[in-house]
C-alpha cells in the first residue's frame, strides 16, 4: 500500500502537469509554422517607414492611440499596436483580446488587475475571513491578485484573459500593447478584437485590417464621428442576464451601458478600493519567486505576468561607454513559453551604435520610448527597405532575418522590441561575438576580395559586444 507522502508527492506532480497543460496553447509547433507561413506568403516588406499612430480615441480619463493594422510591416508580422494614455483616477475598462498580448508600462504607476480563468479570489480582506465564522459581521468584497506596476514593467497576458488597468498616481499611465494576431491562441481571423465587458466603446478602438486606410474610413466615416461598438453584455436578453446574475431587470438593462458615452478610460470619482499588499511586500515576494522554479510551486493561477526590464542591474548587456540591453524571455518569465513571445529593452547612449544583425527566428516590433536615432534595415537582395531617422512614440518593425543597425543621436536612444518568438535570437555581424569572428580569415579574404590584413581588421578591429561606443575601434590585433 502506497505511503501518503508518496500520495502527496503524485497528487502535486498530477497538478502541476494539468496547471502546465492548462497554461499551454492547444497548437503544436507545426501549427505555429503554419500561420507564419500564411502571413509571409501575403507580405512583401518592400519599403518600411517609421509609423506613428493613425487615430487617437478620446475618452473621460485620458486617449487611445491606435496604429493602422493595414501598413504592411503590421500585416506582414501579424500584430496590432495601441497606446493607452491614463490620467489620474482613470481606471482602463475590463476587456479580453481575440490574441496574445504585450503591454510595456512607458510611463508612470498604477495597478493592474487579470482574471485568471478557474482561479480563485485570494484576496480577502480580515473582516471577510472573520465573516466566515461570523454570519452577522457586514460584507466585504474578495478578489483575484492585483498587481502593483510601474515604469518598465512588461505584462503578458494569454488570449482570452480579462485584466483592467488603475491610474493611482498623478502623473499619467502610458501603456503599450502589441497584440500577436497571428498566434495559434487566436481561431479568428487577423483582425484584433477587444471584448470589452463594461462601457460602450468606440468601435474604431477595433481592428480595421482591411478597413482602414490611414486617412479615414473607406466610406468616408471622420475619426470625430465615433460609433459605439458596445460591451458583450449589449447583444444579451435583459432577461437571460438577470436570471444568469440572479439580480432585477433593470439592474441587467444598466449592465449594457448603452447610453454611456465615458469611452473605454473612465474616471473613478473617489479613489478605487480593493485589496493588495503593500508595494515593497509585493515587490520582495517577486524576488523571492525569482529564483528557479522546481515544477510544482508556480501553476496558472499563481504565474507571474509581469518583469521589468528598465533596472539596469538587470541588464544581459552592457557597456559603459554605449549603453545597455535587458530582455524577458520564457527563461525569466515562464509564462512567455505559452505566448511564444518576449521583449527586449535597448538603451544608446550618447552616438552609440548596436551591431549590425538580424533575427534569427522572430520579427522585431520595436516602440522608441526615448531620444532620436538612425536605423537601417536590409532586406535578402541587399536593398535597404528602411534609411531613417526615428523618435520617441514611433513604431517600426524589423522583419525576420533582415539586418538591422542602429545609432543613437545626441539625445541617446531608447526602445523596446515586441518578440513573435519566446527565446528570440540574434546573429551578430560585427563585433566579439559576430559571424564574422566565427570566419577563417581565409574565407574572409577570398569573399570580400580583399589582403589577409585587411581580413584580419574586419574580424578583429571592433572587440565589443552588441553595442559600440561611437568614435572609437578596439585594439587592433597583429
Amino acid at each position: 500500500m502506497a505511503s501518503v507522502p508518496s500520495l502527496v508527492s503524485l497528487c502535486l506532480l498530477v497538478l502541476s502537469h494539468a496547471c502546465s497543460a492548462q497554461l499551454e496553447q492547444v497548437t503544436s509547433q507545426h501549427g505555429w509554422t503554419r500561420v507564419r507561413g500564411e502571413q509571409r506568403r501575403e507580405c512583401q516588406f518592400s519599403r518600411l517607414s517609421a509609423r506613428e499612430p493613425d487615430r487617437r480615441l478620446t475618452s473621460e480619463a485620458g486617449v487611445t492611440d491606435v496604429w493602422d493594422e493595414n501598413d504592411d510591416q503590421f500585416r506582414c508580422a501579424g500584430a496590432a499596436a495601441l497606446r493607452h494614455t491614463i490620467e489620474e483616477r482613470g481606471l482602463l475598462l475590463p476587456a479580453y483580446t481575440n490574441a496574445p498580448k504585450l503591454v510595456y508600462v512607458d510611463q508612470g504607476q498604477g495597478y493592474h488587475g487579470a482574471a485568471i480563468p478557474g482561479c480563485a479570489e485570494t484576496f480577502q480582506s480580515q473582516e471577510e475571513s472573520q465573516q466566515q465564522q461570523d454570519p452577522r459581521q457586514g460584507f466585504r468584497d474578495q478578489h483575484q491578485k492585483i498587481r502593483k506596476v510601474r515604469e518598465g514593467d512588461v505584462i503578458a497576458l494569454p488570449a482570452g484573459v480579462a485584466d483592467w488597468f488603475y491610474n493611482d498616481a498623478q502623473t499619467p499611465l502610458v501603456l503599450v500593447q502589441i497584440m500577436d494576431t497571428s498566434n495559434p491562441a487566436n481561431q479568428l481571423d487577423n483582425n484584433f478584437r477587444k471584448f470589452f465587458l463594461a462601457g460602450n466603446p468606440q468601435q474604431q478602438i477595433q481592428g480595421q485590417r482591411g478597413q482602414f486606410s490611414g486617412q479615414g474610413f473607406q466610406r468616408g466615416e471622420s475619426q470625430s464621428q465615433e460609433q459605439r461598438s458596445g460591451n458583450i453584455f449589449q447583444g444579451f436578453d435583459e432577461q437571460f442576464l438577470a436570471e444568469a446574475f440572479n439580480v432585477d431587470t433593470d439592474l441587467a438593462r444598466r449592465m449594457k451601458n448603452e447610453n454611456d458615452n465615458r469611452g473605454v478610460i473612465v474616471r473613478v470619482e473617489d479613489r478605487l478600493q480593493f485589496l493588495t499588499p503593500e508595494f515593497s511586500e509585493e515587490e520582495r515576494s517577486e524576488y523571492q519567486r525569482g529564483r528557479p522554479a522546481n515544477g510544482v510551486e508556480e501553476t496558472f493561477c499563481s504565474a507571474r505576468l509581469k518583469q521589468n526590464i528598465n533596472d539596469p542591474s538587470r541588464a544581459d548587456v552592457y557597456n559603459p561607454r554605449a549603453g545597455r540591453i535587458t530582455s524577458v524571455n520564457s527563461h525569466n518569465l515562464p509564462i512567455l513559453r505559452s505566448l511564444r513571445l518576449s521583449a527586449q529593452k535597448g538603451h544608446l547612449y550618447q552616438n552609440a551604435i548596436m551591431a549590425p544583425h538580424w533575427n534569427m527566428n522572430a520579427h522585431s516590433i520595436c516602440y522608441f520610448t526615448r531620444g532620436t536615432g538612425r536605423v537601417q534595415i536590409v532586406d535578402e537582395n541587399g536593398r535597404s527597405v528602411f534609411d531613417g531617422e526615428v523618435r520617441e512614440g514611433q513604431i517600426l518593425t524589423a522583419p525576420h532575418n533582415f539586418a538591422v543597425v542602429k545609432r543613437a543621436g545626441g539625445e541617446g536612444l531608447e526602445w523596446v522590441a515586441f518578440k513573435t518568438n519566446d527565446q528570440a535570437k540574434i546573429s551578430q555581424l560585427a563585433g566579439r561575438v559576430s559571424s564574422m569572428r566565427a570566419f577563417p580569415e581565409e574565407v574572409i579574404a577570398n569573399s570580400f576580395q580583399v589582403s589577409r590584413e585587411e581580413a584580419r581588421r574586419l574580424k578583429f578591429n571592433r572587440d565589443e559586444v552588441t553595442l559600440f561606443s561611437p568614435g572609437s575601434r578596439s585594439q587592433y590585433r597583429a
